[in-house]
């Protein structure tokens, strides 16, 4: 209809799987779903009726060092979005019986990540990458850690993980300032803080991790230390990855897929947490064909990083990002969800000028530098799930990486 306008509210909390001992694997994650269950003087069925009656919808996610709920709704929709989310992270109703019945609900979804092949190469990269720490483990926690979680254990743990002052209330789009700060006290202002203990210093110390299936393809995960969030390096890490293996022009795209006919899927991502991160590579490719295909990885990250981009490859990448930036900004649950978790890294928003601006400003040393950076270590973390004849290519990659 015309002249509707949307909003997209974010309550994001400093906290999740980072946060659990190995006791608690999967408390967060859990926590996120219990909450949903009933809340405030809502049943389950009745926070959603509620947000659905104005045309809103709602939904959480739980990371490693965050945890968020976003409601997206009409212009006038703000009160009851920040209403039901106050509910939720701070009074939900965790009855004894729906803490029992959701632990089966998530041993189902534990699962369901184990039997899609392309989600479970995941974790296993991740555990070697982080071996013995809480970003070692999944997010999802374990049908062990989860069981013997009581009500009271779940109180507990929601009033030390959604502390109010480990919270950001950001909102985009249909939004007015003196109301949102009204509401925003109103809600989240007089609830009291807790104590939580700060998380181990992340370190990757990498390895390999295979495990054999009876399927058709094999998939491969190959992981290298990078930068943090806050590293002022992170935009040209975020460019190295894109160069890589971000898109169809990509590196390993071209020549993986394209020249070499060695893959049906390939890309390059990078992954930032507060004090630690990696640049990762996923490829799916037949069994016989995994070994050539990681040493191709391997000898594309080191060729990067001691030469550097081309001249037209960086500016594309560039371009790329700055398009991606002003894309973002047109939508509210993008910008809204995104300045929580800015804030929750660098204490405010980063502005999308600032951002654009840092990175047309990138130069090819800049590239070349984080490159070396990463491959300093001499570390990777790799993961090969699919027939035995592919077993190898993790040891290859490493040997690869190495040998330069």
């Amino acid at each position: 209809m015309p002249g509707l306008r949307t909003l997209s509210a974010t309550v994001a909390v400093r906290g999740g799987a980072r946060w659990e001992d190995e006791a608690r694997s999967g408390w967060s994650h859990f926590l996120e779903h219990l909450v949903f269950k009933g809340a405030g003087e809502m049943s389950a069925r009745e926070i959603v009726e509620r947000i659905e009656a104005e045309g809103g919808s709602i939904n959480a996610s739980t990371g490693y060092e965050r945890t968020s709920f976003d409601v997206r709704g009409l212009d006038g929709s703000l009160p009851l979005a920040l209403q039901v989310m106050s509910d939720l992270v701070f009074r939900p109703t965790l009855d004894p019986d729906e803490v029992e019945r959701e632990k089966d609900v998530v041993a189902q979804e534990i699962a369901e990540a184990f039997d899609t092949p392309d989600d479970h190469v995941f974790e296993m990269a991740q555990t070697r990458a982080f071996a013995s720490q809480a970003l070692g483990r999944p997010i999802l926690g374990s049908i062990a850690s989860l069981a013997p979680a009581t009500r009271a254990d779940m109180a507990d743990w929601r009033a030390r993980l959604y502390a109010p002052d480990r919270m950001v209330v950001a909102v985009s789009g249909a939004v007015d300032e003196d109301e949102l700060l009204r509401l925003a006290e109103e809600w989240f202002g007089s609830e009291p803080s807790a104590e939580t203990e700060v998380p181990d210093a992340a370190r990757f110390v990498g390895g390999e991790a295979r495990l054999a299936r009876r399927i058709e393809q094999a998939n491969l995960v190959f992981q290298i230390p990078a930068v943090s969030a806050v590293d002022p390096a992170f935009p040209a890490a975020r460019v190295f990855a894109d160069i890589l293996g971000g898109g169809m022009a990509s590196r390993l795209f071209q020549s993986a897929r394209e020249e070499r006919g060695l893959a049906y899927a390939v890309d390059a991502y990078v992954e930032a947490y507060d004090d630690a991160g990696f640049i990762g590579v996923f490829a799916g490719a037949a069994a016989d064909r995994a070994t050539e295909l990681a040493e191709l990885c391997a000898t594309e990250i080191r060729r990067l990083a001691d030469e550097g981009p081309g001249e037209a490859e960086l500016a594309r990448s560039k371009m790329g990002f700055v398009a991606g930036h002003w894309m973002h900004e047109e939508r509210p649950a993008a910008r809204s969800a995104t300045n929580a978790a800015q804030t929750l890294i660098h204490g405010a928003p980063v502005s999308a000028e600032d951002s654009v601006a840092r990175i047309q400003a990138l130069t090819r040393d800049e590239v070349v530098e984080v490159g070396g950076r990463m491959l300093a270590s001499g570390l990777s973390a790799t993961a090969v799930l699919g027939p035995r004849a592919a077993a190898g290519a993790g040891a290859a990659f490493g040997r690869s990486l190495a040998s330069g």
